[in-house]
């Protein structure tokens, strides 16, 4: 049975803030129809008047959601808007973005559309911003006077509490003074905001505003998430690998992080590689010929995990038989041009044969990384940061 949260509407002229500009509050969908009203009231209910308000609603639904939007919009005192995407490119992190892009307020409000974030803190958040100087106000469950009551059961707390634990330990700097980095309310200054520089992944975007472009000051406040009202939660197995690849990605989001995963990967592909020439020569095949077909089972694997923990902003540059092609094609000339650099390390610097094949190690690995990341990955320059295929339509309702 879902139960009720109120949270008193803070008096925005007692707290002696500035005057508040206007908000944006944006909200993602899928598949929410049956929330869409409830969701409308408590906001209209919310907001005083003197804080200007519009509703985005980011949808990529395929239920009636856009329609019940407009029908429920005809009651509202604020406008209301809806960005239908096709292409639902980044989850619901990316039909955040979407509507970070098409904010036109001083102020943004993130939140879900399923009703466990309370309306009702939308003003506090953005009073607490202009009190403070923060440009990023995050509603954590963590501190004083937070809960994370609406959370359905042990497995979903105890997910949560290792999800945060996680993100926390990746990135201590980046999310020192953010108590919640898993929460989806928020409120954000329209100016903090560079949508160009974000590449989502699933629902939490709060992660990925924080990582690759936070704001110097931050704030939080207390809230209590709730209840869903209608409809079942989007948090799946599925999202959580999404979630993974998402930090993955992140974390070797610099050049030099990624060379470290990729030599790490590289020496994972040893595992397939040895695997496969054991079965091979068990049956009988010569070991040489064993070994170049076994060499081909660790570059599939290596490939395979580059494509999705590395290099996922990028494929969309290449097809993938052609990046494929590419990255088996220079993971082959590693073993073909590891010899002649030992041979010629041996013979012109006299070096012995251990530390040649340690050095020529090196130097093809360096090299191999660098041409993999130029010559497999590399970006367009005409890509304007746009997947290929990705359309939305705006509708007013």
């Amino acid at each position: 049975m879902s139960q009720e949260y109120t949270t008193p509407i803070p008096d925005l002229q007692a707290a002696e803030v500035p005057e508040p500009g206007a908000v944006t509050i944006v909200v993602p969908t899928f598949n929410e129809s049956a929330n869409i009203r409830r969701l409308l009231r408590l906001i209209t209910e919310s907001v005083p008047a003197r804080l200007p308000c519009e509703v985005v609603f980011v949808d990529d639904s395929t239920d009636d959601t856009p329609e019940v939007i407009k029908e429920a919009a005809q009651d509202c005192p604020f406008p209301v808007a809806v960005i239908h995407r096709d292409d639902p490119v980044g989850g619901l992190g990316g039909a955040v973005v979407e509507g970070l892009k098409a904010a036109t307020s001083d102020w943004i409000v993130v939140m879900d559309g399923d009703c466990q974030h309370p309306p009702s803190l939308v003003p506090e958040l953005v009073a607490t911003g202009e009190r403070s100087g923060a440009a990023l106000v995050v509603a954590s469950r963590y501190i004083k006077g937070g809960s994370r009551a609406g959370l359905a059961g042990s497995y979903r707390v105890a997910v949560s509490r290792g999800a945060t634990w996680l993100t926390k330990s990746l990135f201590p700097r980046r999310l020192h003074g953010i108590s919640d980095p898993m929460s989806g309310f928020f409120a954000i200054r329209r100016q903090a905001v560079t949508a160009e520089v974000l590449k989502p992944l699933g629902y939490k975007i709060l992660l990925e505003l924080a990582v690759r472009s936070r704001p110097r000051q931050v704030a939080e406040v207390p809230f209590v998430f709730q209840d869903r009202f209608a409809g079942e939660s989007k948090s799946t197995a599925q999202e959580g690998l999404r979630f993974l690849r998402h930090l993955a990605g992140l974390r070797t989001a610099s050049p030099a992080a990624r060379m470290v995963g990729f030599g790490l990967i590289g020496a994972s592909g040893f595992v397939p590689n040895l695997l496969a020439l054991w079965i091979l020569t068990g049956f009988g095949m010569h070991y040489l010929p064993a070994e170049i077909v076994a060499n081909q089972f660790g570059v599939a694997w290596n490939f395979l995990l580059i494509e999705h923990l590395l290099f996922r902003d990028r494929r969309r540059h290449r097809r993938w038989w052609d990046r494929a092609g590419r990255f088996a094609l220079l993971a082959n000339a590693d073993l073909v041009l590891r010899i002649p650099l030992i041979a010629l390390f041996v013979a012109e610097f006299g070096m012995g044969a251990l530390s040649a094949t340690a050095l020529a190690l090196v130097t093809t690995f360096v090299l191999r990384f660098a041409a993999t990341e130029a010559l497999v990955y590399l970006p367009r320059r005409n890509a304007g940061g746009e997947p290929h295929g990705s359309r939305t339509a705006r509708s007013t309702a």
